[in-house]
This record gives structure tokens, C-alpha cells and sequence, in this order.
């Protein structure tokens, strides 16, 4: 299966064009997360990707709720937070927003660590694990070198070994890689980023 994955789109018009474009390729389209900017214009962001027919999954970022995701995106859009769902073979998992919470105040989408947790203790195998924030330790380095990841996403990869664990959020490592065991993690970013799985 041919994966196109992107995060943190942020209501750019440009990049969203890029993405649809690109997406005419794929099998499979993730977004993991922050679709539009301090949770406004979020219907008006998800329009933007409007042009991708293949089947999509989406998380919530931090700049967007899951229920406010799941009014916004078209009907077919999975929308996972501590949910899976199954496609084309593959088990993938998602949990989105801020873990551990952000400093950006109220309008935020954040999450503790022990509700993280609760959320993916929900998830008893699958191949791929979508999350906004990326896992403590592996591209998670903010500009001023500080790691921000989450201990609870981390300690789920570190169970589950899922073959992919896709993340966002952080934009300082967006197209950084990183291993937890066998699972390679990865902070997409808003370029087209390509996978290929084997169901």
C-alpha cells in the first residue's frame, strides 16, 4: 500500500495544493494533525483537501478538537482519537493533541500524560500509530534544543512495535526520523512524505 502522510498543515492554501496533487498517487492518506491555526477557519482548512478521493485518516492537532474534526471533515474522513480502524489490510491507531500540554494557553488542544495513556492503552496491536505529538526522545527537539515528546506515546511504541509511527506538531523536527525498536518514527510535516506498506 502506497501512504501519502503530511501534519500540521495550518490552513496553507499552497501546501494543501501540493498535498491533493500528490495524494492522486496514493492508497492511503494520514494528516496528523493541526489542520488549521488556534482553532479557527477549521472548516474552511479541511476544504482545502477536498481533491484527495483515496481513503484519508486524520487526528486531531492541538489547534483543533476532536469533535470539532469530526464535524469539519467530509463524510468518509476517519477521525481517530484513542480509535482504530481498519484499511486496505492495515490496523491503524490515533491519538491526537498537545501531550504533555503545550504553553499556548487556552485555546490549545492538550492532554496530560496519564489521559495520553489511558487513550492508547485502548490499542492492542496495529501497524500504524498516528499521533500530533511525537514520543519523547525521537524528533521531538524544539529550536532552543529542548525535547518536548511525550513519555506516554513513547512508552506505547516501545509495547506495540507498531511498523510506523507517524507524528507532527513539533515544527522545528518536522522531516526528522527516528527508531524506537523496530518502529521507525517520523515528524511529517506539511510536504508530502511516502510510505509503503505490506499488509
Amino acid at each position: 500500500m502506497k501512504i501519502l502522510a503530511f501534519s500540521d498543515l495550518h490552513h496553507s492554501a499552497s501546501r494543501a495544493e501540493i498535498l491533493v496533487e500528490a495524494a492522486q498517487e496514493a492508497d492511503l492518506v494520514i494528516g496528523a494533525g493541526d489542520f488549521c491555526n488556534a482553532r479557527r477557519g477549521l472548516p474552511e482548512a479541511m476544504a482545502l483537501l477536498d481533491g484527495i478521493t483515496a481513503p484519508m485518516v486524520v487526528v486531531p492537532g492541538n489547534a483543533e478538537s476532536d469533535k470539532e474534526l469530526k464535524k469539519a471533515a467530509r463524510k468518509g474522513i476517519h477521525v481517530l482519537h484513542g480509535e482504530a480502524c481498519d484499511i486496505g489490510g492495515l490496523r491503524l491507531f490515533g491519538v491526537g493533541y498537545g501531550v504533555p500540554p503545550t504553553p499556548f494557553g487556552a485555546w490549545s488542544c492538550d492532554m496530560s500524560e496519564a489521559d495520553a495513556e489511558s487513550l492508547l492503552n485502548r490499542c492492542k496491536g496495529v501497524d500504524i500509530l498516528i499521533t500530533h505529538s511525537p514520543p519523547k526522545g525521537v524528533a521531538d527537539v524544539t529550536s532552543q534544543g529542548i525535547s518536548v515528546g511525550s513519555t506516554a506515546i513513547r512508552a506505547a511504541i516501545e509495547t506495540l512495535q507498531p511498523q510506523l509511527a507517524l507524528c507532527g506538531h513539533i515544527h522545528d523536527s518536522w522531516g526528522q526520523t527516528g527508531q524506537i525498536g523496530a518502529t521507525q518514527v517520523v515528524n511529517l510535516g506539511p510536504t508530502p512524505n511516502w510510505f509503503k506498506i505490506d499488509a
